[in-house]
């Protein structure tokens, strides 16, 4: 199963949370406060995106973390390799020769670095303004047919003559 760590999870709720604010400097109490996070992993999650350049730390009285690029400069994929290392779905992936025993004759290892390019593009192309949005965009509408009619009654398409394809 591939998963994100809730440090990761967290991170996304932490961005989130200052889109919906992108001039403000927040710290780290205030935030963990809002979001309902634990303080010393909202710390941590913090300190990791400043040192990756995704936030700015301001120091002073009135200091803490801001976003060091508007929201729709920053991506998924950023947030990821800066919370969880580069996106590498297998062991041959990473670029670590020597990794995998099998790396000399494996018969796949191209079709997981097509596999790792489309999902590395997928999180490319998401930014942190998308994740902000008040209301995620639907991918799939589910209960409608095509052109937002409903099928009709029995699963078959309206005006469908005999021996016509599907």
């Amino acid at each position: 199963m591939i998963r994100m760590t809730k440090q990761t999870d967290y991170g996304f709720v932490l961005l989130g949370r200052l889109a919906e604010e992108p001039e403000r400097v927040a710290n780290a109490p205030e935030l963990a406060a809002e979001t309902r996070l634990p303080a010393p992993m909202v710390s941590k999650v913090l300190k990791l995106l400043a040192r990756h350049g995704v936030l700015a730390s301001h120091r002073g009285v009135h200091g803490g973390y801001g976003l060091a690029r508007p929201p729709a400069a920053i991506t998924a994929a950023e947030v990821i390799e800066a919370l969880e290392g580069p996106v590498a779905l297998t062991v041959c992936i990473d670029g670590a020769p020597g990794e995998c025993d099998r790396e000399a004759f494996c018969s796949i290892r191209d079709h997981w670095r097509r596999i790792n390019h489309a999902v590395s593009t997928a999180l490319a192309g998401i930014t942190v303004a998308d994740l902000a949005a008040e209301r995620a965009t639907p991918l799939v509408q589910l209960g409608k047919g095509r052109g937002g009619r409903r099928p009709a009654a029995g699963g078959g398409v309206r005006g469908r003559r005999e021996g016509d394809r599907g």
